[in-house]
């Protein structure tokens, strides 16, 4: 039966990740962060890996901590609160389930504890211009010969890649709808140019342009697409929990501000259309919690928690971009000026929404659970 209630493990788990995103995620630092090169503190990515949290999805046996995803929750809460700029769910998430299921023993033995200590970073090449979520958006191909594989094309919204140790790159190898495999590529490699891009949230993504790049197959050929949907289950219980942890943040000062600025002679918060605006987003809030709770308990339960995943990002994301809407509102003006912390809220969780399965292809996931 599902249980609400966290262990005293996990509370310590809580408060000491809380206790680093105070010391190294402070607002200064996030917004010392945007639009930088690197974009994360390397003294922050040291301390996470000390404590174990780069490893906490990584088989022990591999280097990792072994947690379940109800650790990975309670850490990417804190995570979302603070807006902590770090490539924690690019590689130690996604990039590490997607080696740890389907890399080979020996790209297992390269790859994993160096994820997991932070030696190592290893980020996607995902997203291609113009394309979708699904399978049918990897169109960039993979050429191979008896002598090496090499990949050829554009990818986009690649973050912290001027940091990476590889990239973990999707590749069509057939024609079929799913015929996509995983290649690791030298990002400092021949036939690799990146280019920093500015986005929405400020943070730290790259254009990735790849001609005649040498490619190394993770897996068997045609287990690609099926390892990276496996990773994303991981990839949206916890961006659900970062877009949760975010949320709670901004209703959270959002209500204090509205307390103690006045207007015609009484607070914000005494007006009723904006307490109930606020009660409304606290409701959906905890909704949405509970939702990302049952999504990660399924899977720590070793149950197929991919709708429920689903649901989970395409929920909290949603109610994180209204919830910072309607905060933007009742700040108004100044709401929208960089002095102010609820813009950088207000950019990241629309940037979250069309991350790391966006709402088109969550919704395309659910309906194929309910539908097929």
């Amino acid at each position: 039966m599902l249980n609400l209630d966290f262990t005293d493990e996990q509370n310590m788990l809580r408060e000491m990740v809380a206790g680093l995103c105070a010391q190294y995620a402070t607002v200064e630092q996030v917004r010392e962060m945007e639009d930088h090169p690197v974009g994360y503190s390397v003294e922050f990515w040291k301390q996470l890996g000390e404590l174990g949290v780069l490893g906490m999805t990584i088989p022990e046996e591999f280097g990792g901590s072994g947690m379940t995803m109800i650790e990975g929750v309670v850490v990417y809460e804190e995570f979302g609160k603070s807006l902590a700029p770090t490539p924690h769910l690019a590689s130690a998430v996604v990039s590490g389930a997607a080696i740890s299921t389907g890399g080979s023993a020996e790209q297992k033995s390269a790859w994993l504890a160096g994820i997991a200590s932070g030696d190592k970073i290893v980020v996607p090449a995902w997203s291609e211009p113009n394309n979708g979520q699904g399978p049918l958006g990897v169109q960039m191909r993979a050429g191979s010969t008896e002598a090496s594989t090499t990949v050829t094309g554009v990818k986009q919204h690649v973050y912290f890649a001027s940091s990476a140790d590889a990239l973990l790159v999707l590749a069509r190898t057939g024609d079929a709808p799913e015929a996509v495999d995983l290649f690791l590529v030298d990002p400092s490699g021949a036939g690799v140019e990146l280019e920093q891009k500015m986005s929405i949230s400020s943070d730290t993504q790259y254009t990735v342009t790849f001609d005649g790049a040498a490619a190394e197959r993770v897996g068997a050929g045609g287990s690609g697409w099926a390892t990276w949907e496996r990773a994303m289950v991981d990839a949206m219980i916890l961006a659900a929990a970062y877009a949760n942890g975010g949320c709670e943040h901004a209703l959270d000062i959002t209500v204090e501000y509205s307390k103690d600025r006045y207007q015609f002679g009484k607070a914000l918060a005494e007006f009723q259309a904006l307490s109930h605006n606020m009660a409304d987003a606290k409701t959906v809030l905890d909704g949405s919690k509970i939702l990302n709770y049952e999504a990660a308990w399924a899977h720590s339960e070793g149950r197929d928690a991919t709708k429920l995943a689903a649901m989970s990002k395409l929920f909290a994301c949603n109610s994180y971009r209204d919830t910072t809407a309607m905060a933007q509102q009742i700040f108004g003006g100044v709401g929208f000026t960089l002095e102010y912390e609820i813009q950088l809220y207000f950019r990241r969780a629309k940037q979250l929404q069309i991350t790391w399965n966006d709402t088109r292809r969550c919704e395309e996931i659910i309906a194929a659970a309910v539908l097929d």
